[in-house]
C-alpha cells in the first residue's frame, strides 16, 4: 500500500451521516454492533459558539444512553466549558484531548471496558475525530456540524475529496 493511500484510508469514516448526530439511531448502533460511543463536543454535540444543548439532542441522548455508554472527548482546552456541558448531560468527559492523538480516546474506550471494534468515535472533523478514531481502530462516524461549521472543516472536506488526485 502506498503511503498516500494509507493516509487517505485513515481519513475515511466508516459511516457518514448527511445530517447531525441526531441521525444516529439505536437501530444503526445495532446494525454496526456498536456498544459504546465517544462523542466530540464542539460542533458535534453543541455549537462551538454556545454551550446550550438543544431539546432534540437531550431527547436523542436519553434514548441512546439507555442503550450504550457514552463519553465526551474534546480537544477544547477550556475545562469549564466541557465540564459544564458534560455535567448537564450527566456524561463522563475528557477535555484537551489533542486529537488526532489516540491517548485520551484510548482512555475513554478503556473506561468503557469494551472491545475497540464495538466503540464508535463520532465527530464532525476528518483530521481530528475520524483520524484519531481510525488510528485507534474504533468505528468512525462523521456527522454534519451543529450550526454552520467552521471554514477549517470546509477546507478539510475539500482536501479529503481531492487528496487522491493531488497525491497522484
Amino acid at each position: 500500500m502506498s503511503p498516500a493511500y494509507s493516509w487517505v484510508s485513515l481519513l475515511q469514516p466508516d459511516l457518514r451521516l448527511q445530517n447531525s448526530i441526531l441521525q444516529l439511531t439505536p437501530s444503526l448502533l445495532e446494525q454496526h454492533q456498536l456498544k459504546g460511543l465517544v462523542l466530540d463536543v464542539d460542533d458535534t454535540v453543541v455549537s462551538s459558539r454556545s454551550a446550550d444543548v438543544s431539546p432534540e439532542l437531550l431527547t436523542w441522548l436519553t434514548d441512546i444512553k439507555a442503550k450504550v455508554p457514552i463519553w465526551l472527548v474534546s480537544n477544547n482546552l477550556k475545562r469549564s466549558r466541557i465540564e459544564r456541558i458534560a455535567v448537564g448531560l450527566d456524561l463522563p468527559y475528557i477535555y484537551g484531548a489533542g486529537k488526532p492523538s489516540r491517548r485520551k480516546l484510548r482512555q475513554a474506550v478503556t473506561a468503557m471496558d469494551l472491545p475497540y471494534e464495538n466503540v464508535a468515535m463520532v465527530g464532525d472533523r476528518l483530521f481530528t475525530d475520524v483520524l484519531a478514531g481510525n488510528r485507534l481502530g474504533v468505528f468512525t462516524i462523521l456527522v454534519e456540524p451543529v450550526g454552520h461549521g467552521s471554514t477549517l472543516r470546509k477546507i478539510e472536506l475539500w482536501l479529503y475529496q481531492n487528496l487522491e488526485r493531488i497525491l497522484n
